[in-house]
């Protein structure tokens, strides 16, 4: 996966959890934080941290978003994300500036140093539709997936709401929803597809990527400090 060639105008995987299965998010407002990364460091603009952002918002009205952030789902130890490139390198760097700002906000606020994430992210082409439809179910409802509940649940951050609801906010859905009457329609099938999901090879060999096994996710997940 690290020598992946990322091609303009097709669409990624993208995944990586918390070094040593650690927490990436101990509170809403991490979780909220990384909703305004996503917005934040999508832009052919150059930046710095999120406060640079913020100040320069205005001053460059041209500026486009290096990837179309198709779906995402941010779980307390580990995220994913759906996303097609835009430009040369877009992937790579919206990775390296999300990755950074994030880590460097979690470092500061807990006072803490290294790494945040384990290792360079993980990414898979997304080679057809029928495995992109079925991987858009998969992200917006990977923590119905995992069983995660109770406090824990709270701090999730997923693009269903996007789909279920018709939000306009972080994701470009239109490859996805052209392919559905509407809303409910979608909701059906990402519904159906997630319990398949659940049973499949291929959530089981991503599980055991993200250092878990299946029902043992929420058990394993209230001892990561």
């Amino acid at each position: 996966m690290r020598n992946l060639e990322f091609t303009t105008g097709e669409i990624y995987h993208i995944y990586n959890r918390g070094t040593d299965g650690r927490l990436i998010t101990l509170d809403r407002f991490d979780s909220d934080r990384f909703i305004e990364s996503l917005l934040g460091f999508n832009s052919t603009r150059l930046c710095g941290s999120l406060f640079d952002v913020r100040k320069g918002k205005s001053e460059d009205m041209d500026s486009v978003p290096i990837v179309d952030i198709i779906s995402y789902c941010f779980n307390p130890n580990h995220f994913h994300l759906i996303l097609k490139q835009n430009i040369d390198q877009g992937v790579a760097k919206f990775m390296h500036r999300f990755s950074t700002g994030v880590t460097n906000h979690f470092n500061e606020r807990y006072h803490r140093t290294g790494s945040l994430f384990q290792g360079t992210f993980k990414a898979v082409h997304v080679s057809d539709n029928d495995y992109l439809l079925h991987l858009s179910a998969y992200v917006n409802l990977n923590d119905k997936i995992h069983g995660i509940t109770g406090r824990h649940a709270l701090l999730v951050r997923s693009s269903w709401s996007e789909y279920k609801n018709g939000f306009l906010s972080v994701c470009n859905k239109d490859i996805i929803m052209s392919q559905f009457q509407g809303p409910s329609d979608y909701c059906d099938f990402a519904l159906e597809q997630s319990r398949i999901s659940i049973e499949s090879k291929f959530d089981k060999k991503e599980c055991a990527a993200m250092g878990v096994e299946g029902d043992d996710y929420g058990k394993k997940l209230q001892h990561r400090k």
